[in-house]
């Protein structure tokens, strides 16, 4: 007998036990256990609805982030300009660092 028909039995036997138990120790009848899930879940909905919607408004609204490559090349243009200019290599880092931690 191999060791993968041998779990099927016992797995067969869980599942059963567990459905018995599930119907006898059911707080409510099945009618208003779904109306408690669905409006569970509705709400969970429309929670995600007012998510999207807000980070829908964020990303259109005046305040809207700058694309990725609106923001490489402002970093690009700033690199140059540090460039010209002379200024450390070190210092460039730090701004660099400061730009780059988390606003949120």
């Amino acid at each position: 007998m191999s060791e993968r028909g041998a779990g099927f039995g016992p797995f067969l036997l869980g599942l059963t036990v567990g459905a018995v138990i599930g119907f006898l120790f059911a707080p409510d009848a099945g009618e208003v256990t779904r109306g408690k899930l669905t409006k569970k879940l509705r709400g969970l909905r429309d929670l995600a609805e007012e998510k999207v919607g807000e980070l829908a408004e964020g990303e259109t609204g005046p305040a809207a982030l700058p694309s990725a490559r609106e923001e490489l090349e402002r970093r690009l243009a700033e690199a140059r300009r540090r460039r010209r200019t002379g200024k450390p290599a070190r210092a460039a880092t730090e701004e660099v660092a400061e730009e780059d931690e988390p606003v949120a």
